[in-house]
């Protein structure tokens, strides 16, 4: 070969090897060409199937890729999994800003990639805790972290830097007043890993005579036992996955997800594997969420349950009402998943039904009255004007009603408007319909009942303490979607969200998640 010809082909060359070398080999769009080219012969469904690119720390790895492969045959999704220690992982797809799921061994690398805004939901898998191994039987009769300190004991422990093992390690031993020590030991005469598994790997070779692991590790390795860490029973550890901003397919993304962490698909097979799974949702391929809701709560929720359903692949089923109807329902024996108050003063009677609830907004009670305010309405005495004609909530069926008849009462004028009440609805909204007919003078609603009211008629405020409903959110105790339930209420406490609920006359009560 004479002349630039032959410098030319090797340069092609070169950069041919390093192109194939390129560790973002999979398209994007989740499809490969087969092998030798023929695009032509590529099945149909495989191309069209969601492809997943997942970061899993390596001490996750044997469930997880179990899972996955069982995963791909019942839906046809293929994930590629990325192994490595937790933040090594954090790092790398920090960098690569790529990839649709970041399984961490701990849940502190999960709260990292939230606050750089990294990671969107978020499904717990499972518990661990460190403790330290040794191989079968012990045989340097190690019985304490101070064992780890004798000359003839070396001993491995994970980076800290990069492994969510080491990191936890020198929080643990640091709060224990050991870490110095141990890890000058280690250094001089032992080593530092990247990942939990070549801890592990270290002492089933005989190469140390301990090393700190998760005792999920030690459980996957039948050469090795636990010496139990005095002052870590308590210092237990979340497996936790967390679906990525970046996932180009974020429903299927929160699929596999939730597969990983159901009850009666992922847990059993960590169970098997040496985990403690937490008790995650029963599996359903499109899970429905029973929403009950006051009615007060229709405007400012409803777009925001769109979104959720869209985003999560999942089926909300909302029921709004009068919360003293709601809560009758259940009492008789109907069981949501979520009950979202139209006041606090509506979860009495229920408790025993719901995990604790959690106060999420705020809203006034008004009185609304026609443009002009032509009676000159200025309070809730006022009311009580001979031939008015009052529209108040039903004091047994709603939240609403039950509030301005306590007020009413305390301020003693409760049978004189009760002279003048013509409309006794279930609902806020039913009174607002009826005032902008014209057929009422006044009505007494929450301000968050008058959004769509606003430009036909005025708004009177109550000034009183106790005019004013508070709305929480409870997850039923034996809801089969708990954690589907917990991520929607982290919706709601966003930010789209809290605008939402603003515009429709609600203040914030809970610090935003």
């Amino acid at each position: 070969m004479r002349g630039p010809l032959k410098p030319c082909l090797i340069s092609v060359a070169v950069v041919g090897v390093l192109i194939a070398a390129l560790p973002w080999d999979t398209p994007r769009d989740g499809r490969e060409a087969p092998a030798g080219g023929n695009e032509a012969a590529t099945d149909a469904s495989a191309s069209t199937a969601p492809r997943l690119l997942m970061y899993c720390a390596a001490g996750i790895k044997n469930p997880v890729e179990k899972l996955a492969k069982a995963y791909e045959k019942e839906y046809g999704t293929t994930v590629r999994l990325e192994y490595g220690g937790s933040g090594t992982l954090l790092s790398r797809l920090r960098v690569a800003k790529l990839g649709d799921l970041y399984l961490a061994a701990d849940a502190s690398f999960i709260e990292i990639a939230r606050a750089r805004d990294l990671v969107a939901e978020v499904v717990p898998i499972a518990i661990m805790r460190p403790v330290i191994a040794v191989r079968k039987g012990n045989p340097h009769r190690i019985a304490s972290l101070d064992d780890l300190l004798h000359e003839d004991v070396e001993t491995s422990l994970a980076n800290p830097d990069v492994a969510s093992i080491g990191k936890q390690t020198r929080i643990l031993l640091t709060r224990l007043g050991k870490w110095d020590a141990i890890e000058a030991a280690a250094t001089a005469r032992g080593v530092f890993k990247p990942t939990v598994n070549e801890v592990a790997n270290d002492v089933k070779l005989g190469a140390v005579a301990a090393g700190i692991v998760w005792d999920a590790t030690v459980n996957q390795y039948p050469e090795l036992e636990a010496v139990e860490i005095e002052g870590a029973a308590d210092f237990t550890k979340q497996v936790t996955v967390g679906v990525l901003r970046s996932a180009q397919d974020p429903r299927a993304a929160l699929h596999f997800a939730r597969y990983l962490g159901a009850r009666d698909k992922g847990a059993p097979v960590f169970e098997r594997m040496g985990f403690k799974p937490i008790r995650g949702d029963a599996w359903a391929d499109r899970p429905e969420i029973v929403y009950y809701s006051g009615a007060v709560n229709r405007t400012a929720i409803q777009e925001t349950i769109r979104d959720f359903e869209r985003r999560e692949g999942v089926r909300v089923t909302t029921v709004y009402n009068g919360c003293g109807i709601l809560v009758g329902q259940m009492k008789l024996g109907q069981r949501p998943d979520v009950y979202h108050s139209c006041d606090r003063s509506f979860m009495r009677g229920i408790e025993e039904l719901f995990d604790e609830a959690t106060p999420i907004t705020a809203t006034p009670m008004v009185i609304l009255v026609a443009r002009g305010n032509p009676h000159g309405i200025a309070r809730l005495e006022d009311l009580t004007q001979p031939g008015l004609k009052i529209g108040l909530a039903n004091e047994q069926q709603s939240a609403l009603g039950k509030l301005t008849a306590d007020l009413l009462q305390e301020l003693g004028i409760y049978d004189q408007v009760q002279r003048n009440v013509v409309a006794n609805a279930p609902t806020a909204d039913l009174l607002v319909n009826q005032i902008r007919t014209g057929s009422l003078d006044a009505v007494v609603v929450y301000e968050a009942n008058t959004s769509v009211a606003r430009e036909r008629l005025e708004l009177i405020p109550i000034n009183h303490a106790r005019a004013t409903a508070t709305q929480t959110f409870a997850i039923g105790k034996s809801s089969p979607h708990k954690q589907t339930a917990a991520r929607l209420l982290t919706v709601i406490q966003s930010a789209p969200s809290r605008q939402r609920f603003r515009q429709a006359g609600f203040n914030w009560k809970t610090t935003p998640k």
